[in-house]
């Protein structure tokens, strides 16, 4: 420094200032992220402007800006609830969510940066306490496990949807009842399975017994249909057509006419 000329001492210290000034001023936000604004002589937040996106930005070095996270992201919580009888139950569930990206500024200027730990989870464990204190733990177990799982989320949209935050969807992945509670459950579900089995059973050979009645009752009917048809004249009509196919037959045999008890043709032999 010594050595350089008196006139360019000026030069070399703004440029080092304005280094340090670009050094402090320059901001990257990288992929998936957005920034707000905060303009400390200019109002503070900056709520009606769109947030910084990706790539280099220059701002006042008196200024600052807070990188928020945009894309969607995944949350695990568990929890211990109460069923409808007062039974302790844990539920494992995940929810999906991200920041309203148009209102970034209201969202940082009103919550700020910890708003999953402020609106979400509190949220949360706020509708599944709700939710599952209306079921009993037999419900949790079995059947209502997708009710449980739309009605969390519904309840949870309802006040997170008025923070500026997204919220994509809220998953159980788990319902964990006390071990004795399980027992009695699914010991409750193999007895009614196996009745239901049985009834099954029941009803099948009810139903094929109906069958082999009515089977049977259509032949006594159709029998005693065709007694009653059959009188003396039908049957000797039947035996004169009888003889006389015989008689066409190419087979050899002896016919005697008016031989039978009653009247009907004998056959006495064929070869």
């Amino acid at each position: 420094m010594e050595k350089l000329p008196k006139i360019a001492l000026p030069f070399v210290i703004s440029a080092i200032v304005l280094l340090i000034l670009l050094a402090k001023s320059a901001v990257t936000i990288g992929s998936g992220q957005a920034g707000v604004l905060y303009k400390t002589f200019g109002g503070g937040v900056v709520t009606d402007e769109a947030p910084l996106g990706e790539g280099f930005h220059i701002v006042a070095p008196w200024n600052k800006v807070y990188i928020y996270e945009v894309r969607r992201q995944e949350i695990f919580e568990k929890m211990k609830v109460l069923s409808s009888n007062g039974l302790d139950i844990q539920l494992d569930a995940s929810a999906w969510y991200k920041p309203d990206y148009a209102k970034l500024g209201k969202l940082h200027q009103e919550i700020g940066e910890s708003y999953l730990q402020r609106i979400i989870l509190p949220t949360i464990r706020s509708a599944a306490r709700s939710v599952v204190g209306r079921y009993t733990p037999e419900q949790l177990y079995s059947s209502k496990r997708d009710a449980i799982q739309r009605e969390i989320f519904e309840e949870t949209k309802k006040i997170v949807d008025d923070q500026y935050i997204v919220l994509d969807e809220i998953l159980v992945r788990d319902v964990t009842l006390p071990p004795t509670i399980k027992e009695a459950i699914e010991r409750k579900l193999k007895q009614e399975q196996e009745s239901l089995e049985y009834e099954f059973r029941l009803v099948t050979a009810q139903k094929e017994a109906e069958r082999q009645r009515i089977e049977a009752q259509g032949k006594a009917d159709a029998n005693k249909i065709l007694s009653a048809s059959l009188t003396d004249k039908i049957l000797q009509d039947k035996g004169i057509e009888a003889t006389i196919k015989l008689a066409e037959s190419p087979n050899s045999k002896v016919v005697v006419i008016g031989s039978g008890d009653t009247g009907m043709p004998i056959i006495l032999g064929n070869q």
